[in-house]
């Protein structure tokens, strides 16, 4: 039932994991959207923990979740809701605040993962981690545990990226905050919350944001000089399905003023990552609320603030369908076409200037999209797209 780490795994490259295992489909002459291809696929089973961890799951009760039973005598190594490519073929992730509340999560320590695929046997290594802390008191509110070791109680984590320094940004849900951590976990600097925007669990009160709703992708800017931080919910006020990007100055520790507004083909839909494709276009992953037969609208988007057709938001170009993929050749013994039915899907990163790497947030024990009744894996893909991104070359060689 438990995963151990792995130990002197051949690393993949970047290269060899973008190269596709079939071509990707002729593309249809202005006839709709062009469809992306599965080109690989791995997966992290379910039940992986991290060996030697501390207990968790209390919150949960004692009645299986989707046939798993709980509380866990380890930390599940799970909840995938940031990805970071490294040079060496492996990969940074991200887990979030644990079991879906600030009530059930005390116990869930915050931790970056470090993985690697192995397309090959579709597998996917666990090689180490780090633990998030606040040795330096930056966070005023209490902690849960007296050696500041950050739990899913005390800040919800969703998103990420790293600097030329190789320091971590991350996005966070109960301010919503930015915070800056060094490559060892440690928390540098008190978070810095959004102006005029507060979640309910925010100390402050007078809540203008829903639970749950904050950043949900923020990306490194190609020249390393700014984040650009996507809410995943509306601020009361806005037009319904409107989510606010904002720009953050990493040399100034502030938000520069500049906003710009992402609209969702449906208020009810949500956000799941962003990432730079350069200067003006970002990834962006929008998603429904449902999971396996219930699942429709799980999509890729190339947003641009430039405006182009001047309605005041970010336009908006379809790149890959999760919920239908070609797979002509049967990558990893899948369907032809490939489906993505995963309620979360929250991880995005560009491998190539025509491949993207895709991974799910597993929600562990409780998401079961790919079988009912089972919790899901954490599966990692990736898609070949029908045409190139013409990204700037600084993000394709950023490590």
């Amino acid at each position: 039932m438990r995963r151990t780490l792995a130990a002197g795994l051949t690393l993949l490259t970047v290269t060899a994991l973008a190269t596709p295992t079939a071509a990707a489909p002729e593309a249809a002459n202005q006839k709709g959207p062009k469809q992306a291809t599965l080109t690989n696929f791995a997966s992290l089973p379910a039940l992986t923990f991290v060996p030697g961890s501390e207990p968790s799951g209390a919150a949960l009760g004692t009645t299986p979740i989707n046939g798993v039973p709980v509380p866990f005598a380890d930390q599940p190594v799970q909840g995938f809701s940031g990805v970071l490519r490294n040079s060496d073929g492996t990969f940074d992730v991200l887990s979030d605040n644990g079991y879906g509340t600030k009530a059930n999560s005390a116990d869930f320590n915050l931790r970056i993962h470090r993985i690697a695929p192995d397309f090959k046997t579709g597998a996917v290594d666990v090689l180490g981690g780090i633990t998030l802390t606040d040795p330096n008191g930056h966070i005023k509110a209490p902690l849960v545990r007296a050696d500041r070791v950050i739990t899913g109680q005390d800040i919800d984590v969703e998103s990420f990226t790293r600097g030329s320094d190789g320091t971590y940004w991350m996005g966070d849900e109960f301010g919503p905050y930015l915070l800056h951590f060094d490559r060892a976990g440690r928390l540098l600097a008190a978070p810095v919350p959004l102006p005029g925007v507060r979640a309910p669990e925010n100390p402050e009160g007078n809540p203008n944001l829903g639970g749950s709703k904050g950043f949900e992708g923020i990306t490194l800017s190609p020249d390393g000089k700014t984040l650009n931080a996507l809410l995943e919910g509306t601020v009361a006020g806005d037009e319904p399905g409107t989510l606010r990007l904002n720009e953050f100055s990493l040399a100034a520790n502030a938000y520069t003023g500049k906003k710009w507004l992402y609209q969702l083909e449906d208020p009810a839909f949500a956000i799941g990552d962003a990432i730079a494709v350069d200067n003006n276009r970002l990834l962006i992953i929008e998603r429904d609320s449902g999971q396996g037969a219930a699942a429709k609208h799980k999509k890729v988007y190339l947003a641009d603030k430039r405006d182009r057709d001047k309605n005041g938001k970010l336009d908006k170009t379809l790149v890959a369908d999760l919920m239908n993929l070609a797979n002509p050749e049967h990558v990893g013994g899948q369907a032809d076409p490939f489906t993505f039915p995963f309620v979360t899907i929250e991880d995005v990163t560009i491998l190539d200037d025509r491949t993207i790497a895709v991974l799910n947030d597993n929600n562990f024990p409780s998401s079961s999209g790919r079988t009912p009744g089972k919790p899901d894996n954490n599966e990692f893909i990736t898609i070949r797209l029908a045409d190139n991104l013409h990204a700037d070359p600084r993000v394709l060689r950023r490590r």
